[in-house]
């Protein structure tokens, strides 16, 4: 295994990054981002962007001289006599590729006679490129050699479908891993759809630091391991992962089988499996100012900063539940419908010639050890109070899952149920890693939209139905004059992490043991067969242009916010800036 120092400057071009926006992008789709697509100030385009967290300029204090003094001709020209290399040129020395490029008849008297380019390995290589991948009139994920498809080949053949919990349907096997590889790294570049983080995650006041080596697999596991070590001026170093720009999806089912870590009477540990809209990138402040938790689309009140225009209205001026405050503390919605033409934005555009909302929704599978599945919002409503109305939601079993208290906040607004892992009937309070170690199954099955197209949010436990959240829960809100907000229709991207903070829980530091270990068997992705959607840059909801165009936001976790630390304007729009 490299050094620290090593496999912090591990380099990936943005040629070769593994992306299944790549892998799924539909014919044309560039000309549709195109179309939409405002490019930055030509002072942006002329600063140098960087991939990867190894190429940002603050991380360069290990480089060796040797490297920046040479250049890429020094290091990488040859003479054109192969003698000089040191190469042996007899015409009888045998080498290890021969076969390939010494003829026999014998040998290749099959293939000369012709063949079909519809083989295993040119349909593998051509995945769903050019043209759909069907079996029956469904599409059908390609496996690859080396365990790099999109389904791990060790997914037991009998999970490559599952049951939806909403109308019994089959759904396909879209996306798995199964964690079997012993000792898998994540630093950048290590592997095609995960990668671990090298910064302090802030936004929550976490005591810890993501480091890349605190995640790895462990007999046939993901483990993120909390430790007390310090690092960064702070006490705690950690694990945080995700598939940000390499593995999307939009509508499905994500499970996640996780054995907790610490014990359940213990408080303070916080892990959690989520997901965020591939605009927003976790832990990268500048990514995420005016993106996080937006879900909207509509050109009004609610896009603007604090939800207000002119002071108005007054119910978001004091309509924070706790003290009588400001409603919002968000900067507004950088990517709103209100957009000016011609302004930056990622696109696309609606039929009257407005942008399409964007933004970075988030949705929970579990966040803390008494398990909340949730979701967070913005804008908000007053009091941060959504329509809890009987028709708008539903709880099947009230005795193990109860709606939570906590409502939202000054940033965001929460939907949230808590599911008590007490409860024998679901499940096993032993299922924590410093008592068992036995596996639970928590996921969240979901149809973007809204209440027209039928949107809704089911969370699981063990098989179970928690809770649904219907999109008619988020209809318009007259007192604080925002629009519907539909279920996140953005490109959803997977996260997992364990994390330490006083911000929603008491830490107990006496009764903790460490170090502490949150380990999952498997993470698995199912959608509807014939409604197959993946990737990170689809053609209704492009993303990889604005995050090419802007990469440094993306990959330098110190700019901390967009306009005061990356220096970028949010676009103009026609409701607080005029066009």
């Amino acid at each position: 295994m490299a050094s620290d120092g090593q496999r912090r400057f591990y380099s990936q071009t943005p040629s070769n990054a593994p992306s299944t926006a790549s892998l799924f992008q539909s014919g044309g789709g560039s000309q549709v981002v195109q179309a939409a697509f405002a490019r930055a100030p030509q002072s942006l385009r002329s600063t140098q962007s960087y991939n990867t967290l190894s190429e940002s300029p603050y991380s360069s204090a290990g480089r060796t001289a040797s490297l920046q003094e040479q250049s890429i001709s020094d290091k990488f020209s040859l003479s054109p006599d192969p003698s000089s290399w040191g190469a042996t040129l007899a015409m009888n020395l045998e080498e290890p590729d021969d076969e390939l490029h010494n003829p026999d008849p014998r040998r290749d008297r099959n293939n000369d006679r012709g063949g079909s380019v519809f083989t295993y390995r040119g349909l593998t290589n051509l995945g769903c490129l050019d043209f759909p991948c069907c079996w029956n009139g469904y599409p059908v994920i390609p496996t690859m050699t080396n365990n790099y498809g999109l389904i791990d080949v060790d997914t037991p053949t009998s999970a490559h479908t599952y049951t939806s919990f909403a109308d019994s349907s089959q759904w396909q096997l879209v996306f798995s891993d199964e964690f079997e590889v012993e000792g898998r790294t994540f630093w950048p570049g290590d592997d095609p759809y995960w990668e671990a983080v090298n910064l302090h995650y802030w936004q929550t006041n976490d005591l810890e630091w993501y480091y890349p080596d605190q995640v790895t697999t462990r007999n046939g596991s993901l483990e993120i391991t909390l430790s007390e070590r310090e690092m960064n001026n702070l006490s705690f170093t950690s694990g945080l992962l995700s598939t940000w720009n390499k593995f999307c999806f939009t509508g499905g089912m994500v499970l996640a089988s996780v054995s907790l870590p610490g014990t359940n009477d213990v408080s303070g540990l916080w892990p959690a499996v989520w997901s965020m809209g591939n605009l927003g990138r976790v832990g990268y402040g500048a990514s995420l100012e005016g993106m996080w938790p937006y879900s909207y689309d509509a050109c009004d009140v609610g896009t603007a900063p604090n939800q207000t225009v002119n002071g108005a209205p007054a119910a978001a001026v004091t309509g924070n539940p706790y003290d009588s405050s400001p409603l919002s503390y968000l900067p507004g919605q950088r990517l709103s419908r209100c957009t000016c033409k011609g302004e930056s934005h990622p696109g696309p555009m609606h039929s009257d010639g407005t942008y399409v909302g964007r933004s970075a929704p988030e949705i929970d599978v579990i966040l803390q050890g008494q398990v909340s599945q949730s979701a967070q919002w913005a804008p908000m409503n007053y009091a941060y109070q959504w329509s809890n109305l009987s028709q708008n939601y539903n709880i099947p079993n009230p005795d193990v899952t109860q709606l939570n208290s906590y409502l939202g906040g000054v940033y965001q607004q929460s939907t949230s149920g808590v599911t008590n892992t007490n409860a024998y009937q679901i499940l096993d309070q032993n299922c924590y890693t410093q008592k068992t170690g036995c596996f639970s199954t928590y996921g969240y099955q979901y149809k973007p939209g809204y209440s027209a197209d039928g949107g809704y949010i089911s969370w699981i436990t063990n098989d179970v139905v928690g809770w649904t959240l219907d999109a008619g829960a988020l209809v318009a809100d007259p007192v604080t004059q925002i629009s519907d907000r539909p279920i996140p229709q953005e490109p959803m991207y997977l996260i997992t992490n364990l994390g330490i903070s006083e911000n929603f829980q008491t830490v107990d530091f006496t009764n903790l043991i460490f170090p502490a270990t949150m380990r999952i068997d498997w993470i698995r992705v199912y959608q509807p067969q014939g409604s197959i959607n993946i990737g990170c840059d689809p053609k209704d909801f492009p993303t990889a242009a604005y995050i090419n165009e802007y990469i440094e936001a993306y990959t330098n976790p110190n700019l901390t916010t967009w306009k005061n630390d990356f220096k970028q304007p949010f676009p103009k729009n026609n409701l607080t800036t005029g066009c």
